[in-house]
């Protein structure tokens, strides 16, 4: 049998797709607030800007998620989200135990991409309920949201290879 929302709808794809928007959104928000921390803390100026370029695209991603409620009539609301909370709680571990040691931008930047793997997760899943759903102008929005997420853990990736790693690898020696 069916389990019933609220509304008396009985909860399939929709549902998910919905509740899966809350949770990116109340991520996004949190990632938000996140960002300016770790681009003061980054000691490279290189990790600084790309900490304070993704707060800006973070900016977009919270319109565009905002779009796609109004797509579906529904309010933009966040629902708590353990994962990302657990994610940017490990951050903030690092920020706390290297802050000032060679090691800590190698630590931001692996921290960053534990974000950026979770939002390309959620993110590929909602492109992929949404063309399920025909939601032909949400698609798009989403598509956008994710190429900008993995273009991020490149750049992550190519930070940590052409430097942070590298310092901290010295730093032990």
């Amino acid at each position: 049998m069916a389990r019933k929302n609220s509304s008396g709808a009985a909860n399939g794809l929709e549902s998910l797709f919905v509740d899966g928007l809350k949770d990116i959104y109340y991520a996004e928000k949190k990632i938000l607030k996140t960002l300016p921390k770790l681009a003061k803390a980054a000691q490279s100026k290189e990790l600084s800007a790309a900490f304070e370029k993704h707060r800006m695209e973070t900016e977009g991603q919270v319109d565009r998620l905002e779009q796609v409620f109004e797509l579906m009539g529904k309010a933009a609301r966040g629902k708590t989200c353990p994962a990302i909370d657990g994610i940017l709680e490990e951050g903030s571990e690092i920020l706390e135990e290297y802050q000032d040691e060679p090691a800590l931008d190698a630590g931001l930047v692996a921290a960053a991409q534990a974000v950026e793997h979770y939002e390309i997760a959620r993110y590929g899943t909602l492109v992929a309920w949404a063309e399920q759903l025909g939601l032909k102008d949400a698609v798009p929005l989403l598509r956008e949201t994710l190429a900008q997420e993995s273009a991020t853990d490149e750049a992550l990736s190519a930070l940590g290879e052409s430097g942070a790693n590298q310092r901290a690898l010295q730093a032990a020696a």
